[in-house]
Parts: C-alpha cells; sequence; structure tokens
C-alpha cells in the first residue's frame, strides 16, 4: 500500500521519538505505525538466574535442530506450525526476557521439550495430538500478515467422531486481559486440560496476539485461528462432523469486549454472541467522556466502537452477561440504551451482587441460553438482511455486500428483503450494493425495489457459479450495474473500497512489508529518524503483536510483493527507490532542500511528511 496524502509537515525537532499518533504515519520517514504501547504498567520480571537461562536456551538449540531436520524431510504446515510455536514461545520468552513468574524457566523448559516429542513423532511419521480428543490441544498456523507462527487451542469431547451422523456445535472463545499471557503461559495453560464432562460442543481458544482487545492483528488473529482450524479438520476429512451453522463467539472481560466487537461488526459469522462484560465503547473507557478529539480521531471512533453497530442484533442474537457490580456492566448497558426505540433488543443475564467475575453456576445459566439459539443454527440465507456500518472495513452481512459508501464515517443502512419476485431494498449514504441470490436461484430478471426506483435485472453470473445483482446510485437515483465496470471506475477515480479502505492502520491486517533503502539519503536528521523509527517498530510489534517484524531492503522487493503486499516505506527519495517511485501519485512535491504541499513550503532537512 503506497501512501495517500500527507496532511502537514512536521519537524523533526517538533516530533520526540515517543509520540504515537492515534493514525499511522505513513510516506514514511516516520512510519510511526506500531501499536501504542498499553497504559497498564507492564507486569514485573522474576529474574531467573544465568545457569537456567543457558540451560533453557541449549534446550532450544536441540529443538531448532530438530525442526530444520523435519524442514529437510519435507514436513510443512500445518504439523510444522505446531511444533515451531513451542520454539517461538520459548525464543519470545528467553529474547524478550519475559519471566514473569519464578516458575517461567520450569514452564518454559515444560513447552520445549513439548515441541521436541511432536518432532520426534513426526519424525516417526506420527502426529497424535491431530487426533486426540477430551482434552485441550495446543496448534498453530503461519499468519499471513507477517510469517510468524500464532498458537490457538482446539478441545474435542471425549466422544468426538464415535458417531459419524452427529453434526458438533463449535465455540470461539476469546480470553480476558492478562499480561502475563505470554505465548509460553497461553500453552501451559492449554497443555492437556480436561474438557468438562457437560462440554458438548468443539471448543477453539485463540491467543489474538496476546492484549489488543482483538483489533488489528489481533482481529485478524481470530479469523485465521479459525480457518486454519476447519482446513487441517478438512484435510482430516473430519470437517463433516462439524456445525458450522451453529458457531458460537464468546468471551469475558477483554474477550467480552471482543465478542461485542467482532459478533456486532460480522453479525453473519455466528448463530448466538455471549459477551461477558468487556467494553463497547471507546469513550468512557479508553479516553475520558468528555475530551476533545481532532475532527478525524473522533471520525474513526465509529470504526470499533461496537455500541454503533448494535442495531446488527437484528442478524444475530446475543445473551449478554455481567455481574451487578462489575463496572463492566456498562458494556451491555451501552447497547440496551441505543437500541431503546428500535424494536430490537439483547437479554442479558445479571448476576446479583458479583463484581467482575463469571463463576461456572452463571455460566451454565448462559450456556442454557445458547443453547436454545444453538438448536435452531443459522440460516444459509435469511430472507431479511438489516445491517449497518460505518467503514467498507466492515461491508457484508449474509447476502448484502456494501461496496461504496456516499461519506465515511456516518451511518450505513441496508434493509433488505426477498420476495416472491426479487427484492425490496431501503438505503441510507449507501452508493455501490451488490446482493446474492440464494443457490436455488436463476438467471430470470429479477426485480428490485430500491429506495424509489424500481428496477428489472439479470443476475449476473460470476466465475464460482454464483448469482449476483449489481446496483450503483448515480445523481440520487438507482441503476443496474457490472462488476467490470466497478472494477474500471475504481480505476479511472481513486475511491475507498472493501479492503482499501483505511485508515492506514488498516494495511497492518493483512500481508505488509516494511522496506528500507540502501540509497544515498538526502539529509541525515531523516536517515536517522527513519532508522531509529523502524528499530522501535521492531521492538514493539514483537512485544505487542508476538510476531517478527517484515523487513526488506528496496532492492530485495519482488513483484510478488509489489502484488500481493501493503508497502511501509521508510527513508526520504533519495535512499528508498520505491518512495521515490510513489511520488509520482501524490500531492507533494518531495526534493532535496524543500517540501511542498497544499501550497505551503518547508525544509526538507529538518521536516517529515505525515499523514
Amino acid at each position: 500500500m503506497l501512501p495517500c496524502a500527507a496532511r502537514h509537515p512536521i519537524s523533526l525537532g517538533e516530533l520526540p521519538m515517543t509520540w504515537k499518533p492515534l493514525l499511522a504515519l505513513f510516506l514514511i520517514p516516520c512510519a510511526a505505525l506500531a501499536q501504542a504501547a498499553p497504559a497498564f504498567k507492564p507486569p514485573e520480571v522474576v529474574q531467573p538466574d544465568e545457569g537456567k537461562v543457558k540451560a533453557l536456551q541449549a534446550r532450544l538449540d536441540v529443538l531448532d535442530r530438530a525442526i530444520a531436520s523435519l524442514r529437510r524431510q519435507g514436513v510443512r504446515d500445518p504439523v510444522l506450525a505446531d511444533i515451531e510455536i513451542h520454539r517461538k514461545a520459548a525464543e519470545w520468552t528467553l529474547r524478550l526476557n519475559e519471566f514473569y513468574d519464578k516458575a517461567t524457566p520450569d514452564w518454559t523448559l515444560d513447552i520445549i521439550n513439548r515441541g521436541l516429542m511432536r518432532a520426534n513423532q513426526t519424525a516417526s511419521g506420527e502426529t497424535p495430538w491431530l487426533f486426540q480428543t477430551g482434552h485441550a490441544i495446543a496448534r498453530a498456523y503461519r499468519s499471513r500478515l507477517d510469517d510468524s507462527v500464532q498458537p490457538y487451542a482446539v478441545t474435542f469431547p471425549a466422544d468426538y467422531g464415535k458417531n459419524q451422523r452427529k453434526k458438533w456445535r463449535v465455540d470461539v472463545v476469546l480470553h480476558g486481559r492478562n499480561d502475563r499471557l505470554t505465548e509460553v503461559a497461553f500453552l501451559r495453560q492449554m497443555a492437556n486440560r480436561p474438557a468438562p464432562k457437560e462440554q458438548d460442543w468443539v471448543q477453539i481458544e485463540v491467543y489474538g496476539r496476546g492484549n489488543n482487545a482483538y483489533r488489528w492483528a489481533g482481529e485478524a488473529d481470530v479469523y485465521e485461528a479459525i480457518d486454519n482450524f476447519l482446513a487441517v479438520e478438512r484435510a482430516l476429512r473430519r470437517d463433516g462432523l462439524l456445525d458450522l451453522s451453529r458457531v458460537v463467539l464468546r468471551g469475558f472481560s477483554m474477550g467480552g469486549a471482543g465478542t461485542w466487537h467482532l459478533g456486532l461488526h460480522r453479525p453473519d459469522r455466528w448463530c448466538v454472541l455471549g459477551p461477558g462484560a468487556g467494553f463497547t465503547v471507546t469513550r468512557g473507557y479508553g479516553i475520558k467522556a468528555d475530551e476533545t478529539l481532532p475532527s478525524y480521531q473522533e471520525a474513526c471512533l465509529k470504526i470499533y466502537d461496537a455500541v454503533e453497530y448494535a442495531e446488527n442484533v437484528f442478524n444475530v442474537p446475543v445473551v449478554a452477561y455481567s455481574g451487578e457490580k462489575d463496572r463492566q456492566i456498562a458494556a451491555a448497558r451501552n447497547i440496551e440504551a441505543r437500541l431503546r426505540g428500535t424494536g430490537l433488543s439483547i437479554q442479558h443475564l445479571v448476576a446479583p451482587g458479583l463484581e467482575h467475575r463469571f463463576p461456572p453456576e452463571w455460566f451454565a445459566k448462559a450456556n442454557a441460553e445458547y443453547g436454545k439459539h444453538v438448536a435452531r443454527g443459522r440460516s444459509e440465507y435469511p430472507p431479511k438482511v438489516r445491517f449497518v456500518t460505518y467503514t467498507l472495513k466492515y461491508p457484508s452481512c449474509d447476502w448484502v455486500d456494501i461496496l461504496a459508501l456516499e461519506a465515511h464515517y456516518r451511518k450505513a443502512l441496508v434493509e433488505a428483503e426477498q420476495t416472491d419476485t426479487g427484492f425490496t431494498v431501503k438505503t441510507q449514504n449507501v452508493r455501490r450494493l451488490r446482493l446474492g441470490l440464494p443457490v436455488t436461484a436463476t438467471r430470470a430478471l429479477t426485480t428490485v425495489k430500491i429506495d424509489q426506483d424500481k428496477l428489472e435485472i439479470r443476475p449476473y453470473l460470476g466465475p464460482n457459479g454464483d448469482l449476483h445483482l449489481w446496483l450503483d446510485k448515480k445523481e440520487g437515483r438507482w441503476h443496474e450495474t457490472l462488476p467490470q465496470r466497478v472494477l474500471v471506475d475504481r480505476q479511472r477515480r481513486p475511491q475507498k473500497s472493501p479492503g482499501l479502505q483505511g485508515p492506514i492502520d488498516d494495511a497492518f491486517t493483512a500481508p505488509f512489508l516494511c522496506v528500507k533503502g540502501t540509497g544515498k539519503a538526502w539529509n541525515a536528521a531523516v536517515q536517522r529518524y527513519a532508522e531509529a523509527d523502524l528499530a522501535r517498530f521492531q521492538r514493539e510489534w514483537e512485544k505487542y503483536l508476538r510476531g517478527k517484524l517484515p523487513v526488506k531492503e528496496d532492492v530485495d522487493v519482488t513483484p510478488e510483493d509489489l502484488a500481493g503486499k501493503h508497502l511501509i516505506l521508510f527513508g526520504d527519495p533519495g535512499s528508498n527507490s520505491l518512495l521515490a517511485q510513489a511520488l509520482d501519485g501524490l500531492p507533494l512535491t518531495w526534493t532535496r532542500e524543500s517540501l511542498t504541499l497544499a501550497g505551503k513550503k518547508t525544509t526538507s532537512a529538518d521536516h517529515i511528511p505525515a499523514l
């Protein structure tokens, strides 16, 4: 992804190295995209003696050699990732000095040994962990974002697979905030933890890249973990045991916040949401309720604040839980308040007298309510969709795809209902739309009554056999269009579209690559800043997003990188050849001596362009 328009030049003297904006700096001598440092006090390190650290490193070296041997033998993912996660967990603990408990060295050694056991089993042609039931099993996948290995866990009931006709509900469980939850701690928690006798579902527990409330790369982690789990089950020919119309999303505390967030932004993925506590707004939780923000930051709160998407409970039932005395009861109360007068509601279980806890007896009550919705399952093609969004980052629900908005970060609404002859649609703040037809549909003319217009449209047959209706709004009236026309329009007129809608931090929820220059920088101060900022970004990505930052020099970037990855460019046009190429498409003049933007000119020796 190349930069959009820069807003204003910033003096290097005015910008301390610790400055962290809400939105990423891009065009980058300064790409300060890194995840903002957490507001919580970091946990204290219980430093082990040097002998234990050396012993761990020696044992880790043995695992490294075993993994290298497996690679030479042709072992690949997903088996390789399931082994590598043990190496990664130990490496991160050692390199980042994450010894947060006096027992951490022992836990780390146990994790290394578990990885060695899997490596030895694999070398013998066996992968028994893929077939175990009745307890939690650590798995892992290789992320498409940064090629890092990320953990998750699966718990199959003891009798899973014994009745080949039984299709199992799937629960996706999001953990709460735990500043000591390293990969070692996560794997240790999941190691052979027995499945409760009453567990009548398959349970997937995600790591979420630590503690980021399932946003950014943490949001991508949830879907990547689910996709990996399903791919493994397909490869093992067990996917027929899973009922994907009965997927439950639930979590407590930060996991509750993640459930509100993921569930209301993508309501068509789940048959019921089970958020416990958490948060649904930024104001009053992440920032002060009365704090004044710049207009562009205020607008961006609409991206993630779950309360703005409350009306999407039309598409998915919610069984919320709160302790009566828990301050985080506000998460559900905010949703309830937003729904007043809409005819929509959620179910809210409140435990009298309890603070921030979700005890087993209350989970049992909540689970009984989940079960009522699980029994019905999710319709493959619901007859009516009512979907709210504020951004093309979240453009779809069931058979409705919003392809363009009239104004971003303002409420957009589509109410669409299937009729005997076609569809009736009402829209707000939408200018391009695609409607999917059920699998039983034909290419016969379809009547679409949309706002004040009535259209007769022949469905478009896609390359995979799906039928869609493509609709475009021009000068206040709706017309039929085709995907080819949409593509040409996007090429002629740069515009926000799903997957390329911004803001710029969205680049880090998909494959990306940091590119540093190999040429001679025009100005030493800018080069020093770029090098320091890249180094900081590397440290913070490893610490807070739990991956190794992908970095290449500009001369090593391949056509495949250009085609498939967002590019984060560090340096100036003198040092970074890709940045120099990008200038032609920007409303910015950047020379060795000056920067000119929006009619303002300043020196380039001590200023940088910033978004």
